[in-house]
């Protein structure tokens, strides 16, 4: 992790007596349990998967993009003052403009085996 900290500011962060327990997890010669592995995670704010298998979660790193992004946020907050059914309206129209998007009429799937378009 490149957070910046010394091995003894994150030591101290985790609440762990010595510093040489997180050393020996950062050297690989010995694995913290899947409490402090947690832990960890939450610190430097990634999954634990991540800690695991140095690779990214894509659905994560999609959500924060989403999560970031202005249009996203509008739409979040004006989804919140609607009744149930204007929700389900503003997904239909979602859906329409994703499939119009694809180059497919409304209600058409997405053709099996990659070859062209299905016939009607």
């Amino acid at each position: 992790m490149h957070s910046g900290w010394s091995k003894t500011t994150v030591a101290k962060k985790l609440n762990i007596k010595t510093v040489s327990t997180y050393a020996n997890w950062e050297y690989s010669t010995r694995e913290p349990d899947k409490d402090m592995l947690a832990r960890i995670a939450e610190l430097y704010n990634v999954t634990t998967d991540y800690l695991i298998t140095g690779k990214e979660d894509p659905i994560k790193k999609q959500a924060e993009q989403a999560y970031n992004d202005p249009d996203f946020q509008y739409a979040m907050r004006s989804l919140n003052g609607m009744d149930q059914e204007s929700k389900e309206e503003v997904l239909n129209f979602i859906e329409y403009v994703m499939q119009k998007q694809k180059g497919r009429k409304p209600g058409q799937r997405q053709p099996r085996n990659g070859q062209g378009k299905q016939e009607e």
